[in-house]
Parts: structure tokens; sequence; C-alpha cells
């Protein structure tokens, strides 16, 4: 019969078979790396659960561990001798010392041979052969001396292999088989319970097995994380982010939304900082100016679409048998209430209600009503403030005709409120057409220019540029897109909750888009303030995700009450070490350090994130 001949897979041969081997008296060179090949002679009396994950855990090394199990009768032969001398050796001997040891290893002895005989433990032959490895010397000597202070604080006793760095490779290849002259030396008897108590396979770390890298955890185990995973305890894919200046906070942000866009997801920024600028730039995004800029320009009075939750009612308008229902206008009305609350805080309710019945005036001269399909109109096709202003003018002035006082004439205080937003310093912000395009898939909404402006233009600014991103995340179910807002406490108004009632919406219809928020912030105090904490806690409870860098003062004891945070937890953030935050994914939670690799912040930029 001819013999089969073997065919040879040299694609994984050069897999794994490494780039170059050298073998030295107590250390090995792989490649470009240098290691050291340990082996564990000694193992604790007692040991804890979970006691060889904490070897096997051990960054930049790899661990080896056999088990061979043997014939219990023969062991357990051998055990009753030894139980046999120890209490001899406890009776006749004259130093305290040796006699505690004697019927310490007496008791020992006892408690395994009746788990042996009684309850059927198999017992086994382990070895465990400890490999610290690293490209450069200096990092190697740090990893080597965790490898053996490890190992000492577990109460193993480590014991270099000199003249077998060879045989010790081959044991901890994967490619080799046991190595007998590592066995007689390495191999102590252990009891199976001992071995799987120990959980060597667990790992450290966080894995969805699907994501991204986002950091380390105190192990040095890897934390992927996939944000757009949904089941058990993770139901959305917000994030909140919080924490003081000089933390690694915008260095985070910078390193999700990199991850983001990497995968695909369409990312905007609303950015009152320009730190997003250079980040946009580089990733080739559509950086707009939405501080005044002549391509940033959002008009208040165009009417947006509102997506329907459900979608076999995208194309229906609510309305009611006289037509006055909630269609695109009807509801975009009420954002319209909420823009000119935040731009004049001291519209009274009689001010505002002349002003919505001259805004429907104004649609139905612009051919809008109820029932008008919005999706067929162009930009140019809506009014603008100066249009609203002109119509409010003309009716103060047919009041005037009346020789109403001025006092009397709403119409008029209301066309003195808006002239500026019409003709005066506001108008280059809001008195025009829409000009805001974008056709990439990164869009930073630089708001810098309004950092010197009233707080009541920038939170009435900042809530058109939310109803526009609104759009974008809802204009498709199936694409995910991530919109961080920075510097979220801009929304904040005690006087005008909407604006942070319209975000918390936004946080909750959004994992019906395929979207998401991200809130940053310095402080959770901006958000609990007793006038808008009902609005503004759900922005921090609804994500699911949440990174906490470190904060001090009555921020850390808000936040600590807000989260239930363990003394471990608060000491954590109360360091405020820079890189270092508290992650919650759902109800896990972990100690995140983040280590990025240079090439990112090549495309981070100067502004923050340093």
């Amino acid at each position: 019969m001819k013999k089969q001949q073997t065919k040879i897979n040299n694609s994984l041969l050069n897999i794994i078979t490494p780039m170059g081997l050298e073998i030295k008296r107590n250390s090995l060179v792989i490649g470009e790396n240098t290691g050291k090949i340990y082996g564990v002679v000694k193992y604790p009396q007692k040991v804890d659960y979970g006691w060889l994950s904490k070897i096997t855990n051990i960054p930049s090394s790899v661990v080896s561990i056999t088990f061979k199990p043997i014939d219990n009768g023969s062991f357990i032969e051998s055990l009753s001798r030894s139980v046999i001398h120890n209490r001899s050796t406890a009776e006749s001997a004259r130093d305290p010392l040796t006699q505690k040891r004697a019927e310490k290893a007496a008791i020992d002895g006892e408690k395994i041979m009746v788990q042996i005989d009684q309850a059927g433990e198999t017992v086994g032959l382990m070895s465990i052969n400890i490999m610290p490895i690293s490209k450069d010397e200096t990092t190697f000597d740090k990893i080597r001396r965790k490898t053996e202070s490890t190992s000492a604080m577990l109460g193993c006793k480590l014991r270099g292999l000199a003249n077998l760095q060879k045989e010790g490779f081959k044991m901890l290849s994967p490619f080799y088989s046991m190595e007998e002259s590592i066995e007689q030396i390495l191999g102590r008897i252990i009891p199976l319970s001992t071995f799987v108590g120990g959980f060597p396979f667990s790992s450290s770390g966080y894995n969805d097995n699907a994501g991204y890298y986002i950091g380390k955890d105190t192990a040095g185990g890897l934390i992927i994380v996939d944000p757009w995973k949904r089941g058990d305890d993770r139901t959305n894919t917000n994030m909140v982010i919080m924490g003081i200046a000089g933390t690694g906070k915008s260095t985070a942000v910078k390193h999700l939304a990199l991850s983001e866009y990497m995968t695909g997801t369409k990312i905007i920024f609303l950015d009152p900082e320009s730190e997003y600028k250079e980040m946009t730039k580089k990733l080739g995004g559509d950086w707009i100016n939405a501080g005044g800029g002549k391509g940033g320009r959002i008009n208040p009075l165009q009417v947006r679409p509102t997506p329907r939750d459900d979608e076999n009612e995208e194309n229906k308008l609510y309305k009611n048998e006289d037509g006055n229902g909630m269609g695109d206008l009807a509801l975009y009305l009420k954002n319209l209430e909420i823009f000119f609350s935040l731009y004049i805080p001291s519209l009274t309710d009689m001010q505002k209600a002349i002003l919505k019945d001259c805004l429907i005036q104004l649609y139905k001269e612009f051919n809008i009503n109820w029932t008008t399909d919005i999706t067929k109109l162009n930009n140019e096709d809506f009014p603008i403030m100066s249009d609203l202003y002109q119509l409010i003018m003309k009716k103060a002035k047919e009041i005037e005709a009346k020789n109403t006082p001025d006092e009397n004439n709403i119409y008029l205080q209301l066309s003195l409120l808006l002239k500026d937003i019409a003709y005066g310093s506001d108008s280059f912000l809001w008195n025009g057409h829409s000009t805001i395009n974008t056709i990439s898939n990164c869009i930073c909404l630089d708001t810098h220019d309004l950092q010197n402006t009233s707080d009541s233009i920038k939170r009435a600014q900042y809530f058109l540029l939310l109803n526009w991103c609104w759009q974008e995340m809802s204009r498709d179910r199936e694409e995910k897109v991530l919109l961080i807002a920075d510097e979220a406490y801009l929304l904040i108004d005690p006087n005008v909750p909407q604006s942070l009632v319209f975000l918390r919406n936004v946080e909750k219809r959004s994992r019906k888009y395929e979207a998401a928020v991200g809130i940053i912030s310095h402080s959770v105090v901006d958000f609990l303030d007793p006038s808008i904490k009902n609005y503004g806690q759900a922005l921090l409870d609804i994500p699911c995700i949440k990174l906490l860098f470190g904060t001090d003062g009555k921020n850390l004891q808000e936040t600590k009450a807000l989260y239930d945070l363990t003394e471990a937890e608060t000491e954590l953030l109360a360091s405020k070490k820079r890189g270092n935050a508290l992650m919650m994914i759902g109800a896990k939670r972990l100690q995140v350090k983040f280590e990025i690799a240079q090439w990112r912040f090549d495309y981070f930029g100067k502004a923050g994130g340093r």
C-alpha cells in the first residue's frame, strides 16, 4: 500500500514560526523581543478562588499550565505514610517551630486524603511556566520584576530555568508536547479542585467580542467595547463623560470619536471651544462656523420635518377634522416657542401668544399651512426674521392708527424686542436662509465665535443646532450617528428647561434611529440644580455608557450620591489621575486607563486632548 504523503501548510508555518530565535543561558531573544522562562517550584498551602488568574493575567507575559492526572491509589498510600511521619515528628520534636510545621502538614495531608478517598477528588501533576517578554531592555526589566513580585505576593516561588531556556520555550509553545526535563523540576502534585478553582482561563479586562479598543483595566487587561451592542442592561448607545479640566477628558472623547468614525459611524461635534476643528479637517470632514459664518447659518423660521417613531407613519400628518393638528408646522411651532424663550427670556405669556399668532399668519403668506409637505420645499421657500419683523411692525402701525398708547401696543413691544434679530447685531446669525450643508461622515459645528456673546444667544443657537442635529440623526434609521455635545452645560437655563427636555427626549428616542448622544461637561452639579434636576438628572441617568474622570469638592459628593459610588471608586475620582477614569457599561463598573497609540494623537490636533 502506497504511503500517503502529508502536505505541509507553509502559511501556518509562517504564522507560528518566530522570525528569529536566540537561546541564552538565562534568557532568549524571539524576533525583536527579549524574554525569560521561569518555572513555579513552590505553591502556597492555602489559595483563594481565582488565584491562578492572577498569574495568567500578568501584563506582557505568556503562561503555560499543564495538568497531568495521576493514579489516586498510589498517591493516597504515599500521602498516608507522609501523615504518619509528620505526626511522629510533631510528637518527638523539641523545636516548637518544627513541631508546629509538622502538625500543620499532618492536618493538611488528612484533609486531602478525605477529599480524594471519600469525595473522589482527582489529583495530578501540575507545571507552570511563565515568560515575561518585551521589545526593549528597560521595559523587560520592569515586566520581569512585576512577574516576580506578583508570584511572591501569591506565595509562589519562581525559579529561572538556567541552561533550560530552550526546553522551557518548547513547553511554553503550543506546538510542542510535554518536556520531561522541565516536568521533573516543576511538577507538583495538586488536587484538581485547586487547579480548576484557580480559574486559570479567566481574563481581566472587558470584551464585547466586537467593537474597538478603549483602554486597559488595572490588571492590564484590554477593554474592548461595542457601544452599539444591545441586550440585558444595555438599551442604548448614549454616553456621558464628566471630569474637570486636565484629567484627560478631551483625549478620551477624541479617542472614542475616532474609533467610531473608523467603524463607519457618522460623527457630529457640537464644539464651543474649537477643540475638534483640526481633527475634523484631518479626517476630511465638514468644519462649519456655526457662530456666524456664511456657511453655517440656520434659519430659525425654516420648518424642519419631524421624524415619526412609528415607521408606518412617516408620510402621515397628524391632524384633526378641522385640519389643525400635529403636522410638521404645528410641531415646529413648539420648537419656535422654546427658541424665542431662550433668546428673549423676558417674554410675557401675552407676547408669546401674539408672536405665535404672527408666525402662523407669516407662514400662510408663504403658502405654508398645517398640511404642507415640508420635504418638498427648498431653503428659500421659508420666511426669515426680517419678514417676521415687518409683519409685526405692520400690525403695530395698524394699532397706532387707532391712537392706542404705546404701553398697550404689544406688537410695538414685540417689534422692539425683535429688531436686533432682524436688522441689528444678532441679524448676522439668524436673519437669512439656511446655508448649512454637509457631505461627509464627520461634521464639526463650531460655535467658538459665540463665546463672547450673551448666554441667551448661546443657548438659543445651541438649541437650533440640536434641532438640526436631530434631523440628521433621524433621517436614516439604519445609519449610525453619534452626536457629541461638548460643554453641554450651555443648554442649561433654569427659566427655560424645555431645552433640556428636548435633549432628554433625543436621548430617549435616539435608539429607535440607530443614533446616540454623548453629553460632555465638567460637572454634574450643573445638571442637578433643584430648578432643573428633573430634566438634568435624566441626561446623566439615561446613557448606558458613562466615563467619570477626576473631580473634587461638591461635584465629587454629587457624583458619589448620583451613581452610588463605593469608597474605592470615590478615591479614584478624588485622585484626579490624568488618563484614568471610572467606566460604567450598563451595570458593569471598571477602572480604565487610557493608553493611546501615538498615531491617534496625530489626528487629535493641538486644541485640547494633549
